[in-house]
């Protein structure tokens, strides 16, 4: 949603036209689904810039606490309850980064920097305690059958008596909706094992975007009449999406979290690309695409540029994420 940097685009590869780029986008995309196969299983490790810098080691470190938990997952939990911000404070109480209410503090947080004192607002406390609270959860709820970590976020949500008489997730919706929530949103913040099989989603979002090409980007854009069938960067991507099914956030900055980070040797049509001046922070990302291959995608650029192919190889370049339906419903289209 916000303007990037303009970067000049060698005149020869402009002129090369439309024809040269649909080949191109087909092209790519029919190799890219020859060579794709699914995501491996394995230990969810974090994607590079997918948790702040800040606390990137103690959700990688706290993260493997138990067999329970692992750092995508942490960081989906925290992501879900605050958007990272050590200052949250809910309508209920709830407090700091992990949002602990202070009868759970009291009880269950964990001097996790060592430094003498239990700081509900320290991340470097929360952040450790919210890793050992799932743990002695897990440990809680061990015996119940099924999913581990389901029963285990399933406890959070709804205490462990409920899971252990219910012999599992018990059946409450809101309950429901937060062990699906946490456990899709994992996937947004993991590293990709593997490559994602391409989709026909993908490719009707690259068609879509591509129908705009040579329309004037408007800050803020939806598309909609009342902008002038206009876009701005995300508004092309949502409506893009939109077109095939899937419903993303609005803001560039959430769009990341929509599905798993594919590395840039891995990039498929229709992996969403990001730029921002900060390579270490996700939320500051400020500017998104669609790949189309060959090292290019479609984007609104800014102000004064019309929607149009630009290369993705800048400095500005942040990483990629390949949207997954679920993974896109899983996300607030805010923070």
């Amino acid at each position: 949603m916000t303007v990037r940097k303009a970067w000049i685009v060698a005149g020869g590869a402009l002129a090369a036209g439309l024809s040269f780029v649909m080949l191109l986008v087909v092209g790519v995309y029919i190799v890219a689904g020859n060579l794709a196969n699914g995501i491996g299983g394995g230990a969810k490790a974090l994607a590079k810039g997918a948790v702040p810098a800040a606390y990137q080691a103690l959700v990688q470190k706290w993260g493997n606490l138990c067999p329970a938990i692992n750092p995508a997952l942490l960081a989906a939990q925290l992501y879900q309850e605050s958007g990272f911000n050590p200052r949250a404070q809910s309508p209920a109480a709830a407090q700091g980064i992990a949002q602990f209410i202070p009868g759970t503090w009291a009880t269950h947080g964990i001097d996790g920097d060592g430094d003498g004192d239990r700081d509900v607002w320290d991340p470097r406390d929360a952040i450790p305690s919210a890793a050992s609270y799932d743990c002695e959860l897990a440990s809680y709820v061990k015996d119940v059958p099924g999913d581990a970590t389901k029963n285990m976020l399933a406890a959070y949500n709804a205490g462990a008596y409920a899971v252990i008489k219910y012999g599992g997730v018990p059946p409450y919706r809101e309950t429901q909706n937060y062990v699906k929530t946490i456990t899709t949103l994992q996937d947004s913040f993991a590293a990709p094992v593997g490559r994602v099989d391409p989709s026909k989603q993908a490719a009707g979002a690259i068609s879509y975007a591509q129908k705009k090409l040579g329309t004037l980007y408007l800050w803020g854009g939806d598309g909609t009449p009342e902008d002038g069938g206009r876009f701005d960067c995300s508004g092309l991507t949502k409506a893009a999406y939109e077109s095939v099914g899937i419903s993303l956030p609005r803001v560039a900055n959430d769009q990341y979290n929509a599905g798993p980070h594919p590395a840039r040797d891995e990039l498929l049509p229709g992996d969403l690309v990001f730029f921002s001046d900060d390579l270490t922070n996700s939320r500051a990302i400020r500017h998104v695409g669609i790949y189309v291959g060959g090292g290019y995608m479609i984007d609104a650029p800014r102000t004064g540029a019309v929607i149009r192919f630009d290369p993705i190889d800048t400095p500005d370049y942040f990483g990629a994420t390949r949207v997954t339906e679920d993974g896109a419903k899983a996300l607030p289209t805010q923070v």
